[in-house]
């Protein structure tokens, strides 16, 4: 039987939430025809400095960092922040993350691009990625929560 959590349950805030991120990656692709691969937004400002480029192509992405640093507090306004909770240590994060860094080079992608952006076209690597980050994901906690 399924049941629903009616106190977390925000439909209406999820709404909010998916509706701003697709007008912020609609209006970044439109602004700079590129796709709002988050992975890549990061990467390239840091790759122009370690070349000595210049820094004017760079704005775009770097306003858009800058808003998604920015959006926590914006949202408050809307609705109280969600109370975080973290279970696991430095180590397994540090790890997590790096696995995950791993997985944006072999992918060709990071999950927002292909999760967001690449599903968005219809795109079968993207849809290829995303089932197998999800599906990684799955096992992951299913085997740290049910096996170990």
């Amino acid at each position: 039987m399924i049941t629903i959590d009616t106190v977390a349950f925000t439909p209406w805030a999820a709404i909010a939430g998916g509706l701003a991120i697709g007008l912020a990656t609609a209006l970044y692709l439109l602004g700079t025809g590129r796709v709002a691969g988050i992975a890549g937004i990061v990467a390239s400002p840091l790759r122009a400095l370690m070349r000595g480029a210049p820094w004017r192509p760079e704005v775009g992405r770097l306003l858009f960092l800058l808003g998604l640093l920015a959006s926590p507090w914006a949202w408050q306004w809307v609705a109280p922040w969600p109370a975080a909770r973290v279970d696991v240590g430095t180590g397994a994060l540090v790890l997590a993350g790096l696995l995950v860094g791993v997985g944006v080079r072999m992918g060709n992608g990071c999950t927002s691009g292909h999760g967001v952006c690449g599903l968005s076209r219809f795109s079968l690597r993207s849809l290829v990625n995303v089932l197998a980050f999800m599906g990684s994901g799955f096992a992951t906690v299913f085997v740290l929560r049910h096996l170990l």
